[in-house]
């Protein structure tokens, strides 16, 4: 059986695998979009189905007013007694000296049932993790340790205390057990014991294309660690022409049939069309993904096989391919509640802005905040999986105002995204038109030249496909006859490597979306929502 990377495409990065019996998990970050943590199922290593988004009710998980790729960074999944172990982080502040973060601890019997409460562990640094010593059965938290004073580095390296999961704290001495290698920038600890070593797994070098895993082993828990002789363990950033760029940040695993496999977070470029090989390095609107790579021991250390860069295809497990059924292309809104691959911004959408109940086989979206927002968005979204698909709705709208408008969204964060609207102006009534933020300036590209739709509450229906890097939207007014609409956009402005200021670690979505700044919250009904890839 041949798998082909990445297994998790689209914004799904920093991944932690698990396994419970012969089921494996993977837990990716999810920052500021809710509910938060993505955790797919698979039988095999091969074929993965979104089962759960754990953090789904605001007692675990409130982020209204975080920063853009604030929120849940770097999760951490582990199964031990019988029962899932998730920490996570929730990222207050992301710029400047400070990194205010809290780290939870949350639990479950099942993957996909109702999570326990969140019991606060510390706030000294983000990229938490739990590590169930099999050796004398206690439990230790990790995390990367944040330094703002001037003139230190802000990454000042790995620290360890223990947890007690009776008192639901953490108790005993603090020790910092790594500062890392001269890479710098020392985060995402997991640690690991195989064959009487303890194994210390961290990212480096950032999460741009100059990242890293590194690893290190020692005889004690708490070090001193010595780092693997051939490290880095994995890194794109000596092949830049492979298809999986920024390699690193990642987890290992040990399967039931003996077998060692590593999986770690990648990004796929766009096509260059006329940019140098290595100045921009490239962009990846789809974000940071999923690979799985294949790991051999030799001398006590881990190695990836073939050398430690990822590979496009690897041989998978000594298990037969276990297959689940394909996503539907298309959701219907008929029923009571929106499939996994949706998400909202920072908070829950309640019923009284989000609702499939008032009018079956429509989900009603009541307008509230703009796409600028860090708090109330009324945005239904999900990621752009593929360089090349379709996605289509119809909407029914009749706004009264130029504060009101619905429609269809390519968006990255509050400072980059287009819109696709239907809306109204004073002369001409009710409009379609596109709105945009590029790096937060606005703009309207067909200002003068909106479309004048039927002046009632007739149906639109939209549309976007994007080819690699342009993306263009068009509309009908019978479902049939389509006309381009506005000017063809670059994928590219939708990527982390393209955010002024950096420090961006999401990855382009694509939904319907309502505001109403007029505070009147009128309604828009979205008949359905397509996701067509071109396979």
């Amino acid at each position: 059986m041949k798998i082909q990377n990445p297994i998790l495409t689209g914004f799904n990065p920093d991944p932690s695998i698990c396994r419970a019996g012969e089921d494996y998990y993977i837990a990716t970050s999810t920052f500021e979009w809710f509910p938060g943590v993505s955790i797919h199922h698979s039988k095999d290593l091969k074929n993965w189905k979104l089962v759960s988004r754990p953090l789904n009710r605001t007692s675990l998980l409130d982020m209204k007013g975080n920063p853009n790729s604030g929120g849940v960074w770097a999760p951490q999944l582990s199964y031990y007694d019988n029962q899932f172990w998730l920490i996570y982080s929730d990222v207050k502040v992301t710029d400047g000296n400070w990194k205010d973060v809290t780290n939870y601890l949350t639990t479950c019997e099942t993957i996909d049932g109702e999570w326990s409460e969140p019991i606060r562990l510390n706030s000294s640094g983000f990229d938490p993790s739990l590590f169930h010593d099999p050796n004398t059965g206690k439990k230790y938290l990790t995390n990367m340790y944040w330094d703002h004073r001037e003139g230190h580095h802000n990454f000042y390296g790995i620290i360890m205390q223990e947890y007690d999961h009776e008192q639901q704290k953490l108790v005993g001495e603090k020790k910092l057990i790594f500062k890392g290698t001269d890479v710098k920038l020392v985060e995402a600890p997991h640690q690991y014991y195989i064959d009487g070593y303890y194994y210390l797994l961290t990212a480096e070098g950032g999460t741009k294309y100059d990242h890293q895993a590194t690893i290190a082993r020692s005889k004690n828990v708490d070090g001193p660690y010595e780092v693997h002789p051939e490290n880095p363990l994995i890194s794109s950033f000596a092949h830049p022409r492979i298809t999986l760029q920024k390699a690193g940040h990642g987890s290992i695993l040990h399967t039931h049939t003996d077998e060692w496999f590593f999986v770690h977070l990648t990004g796929r470029v766009l096509p260059k069309e006329t940019d140098p090989l290595l100045d921009p390095r490239g962009y990846c609107p789809l974000g940071r993904e999923t690979a799985i790579q294949r790991l051999e021991w030799k001398d006590g250390w881990p190695y990836i096989e073939g050398g430690n860069y990822p590979k496009d295809e690897i041989e998978g497990p000594k298990i037969e391919e276990q297959p689940f059924d394909p996503v539907p292309v298309k959701e219907d809104f008929d029923g009571d509640s929106l499939p996994l691959d949706f998400q909202t911004l920072r908070i829950p959408l309640g019923e009284d802005i989000v609702t499939l109940k008032e009018r079956p086989g429509h989900l009603r979206i009541r307008g509230r905040e703009s796409l600028t927002s860090l708090f109330t968005q009324a945005l239904v979204a999900r990621r752009w999986q593929d360089f090349q698909f379709t996605a289509e709705t119809k909407v029914e709208f009749n706004p009264e105002t130029f504060q009101q408008a619905a429609g269809l969204v390519n968006y990255y964060n509050t400072e980059n995204w287009t819109y696709l609207n239907v809306t109204y102006h004073e002369e001409k009534g009710r409009i379609l038109d596109i709105m945009t933020m590029d790096n937060t300036s606005f703009a309207q590209p067909i200002k003068g030249s909106e479309v004048i739709l039927p002046q009632d509450d007739s149906a639109v229906y939209l549309r976007v496909e994007v080819d690699y890097n342009d993306y263009q939207y068009s509309y009908s007014l019978d479902g049939e006859n389509w006309q381009a609409i506005g000017p063809v956009f670059k994928s590219y402005k939708l990527s982390d490597d393209y955010i002024q200021g950096g420090g961006f670690f999401t990855g382009a979505f694509v939904g319907m979306a309502v505001q109403d700044t007029s505070g009147e919250n009128l309604h828009a009904d979205f008949d359905y929502f397509v996701y067509d890839p071109k396979k």
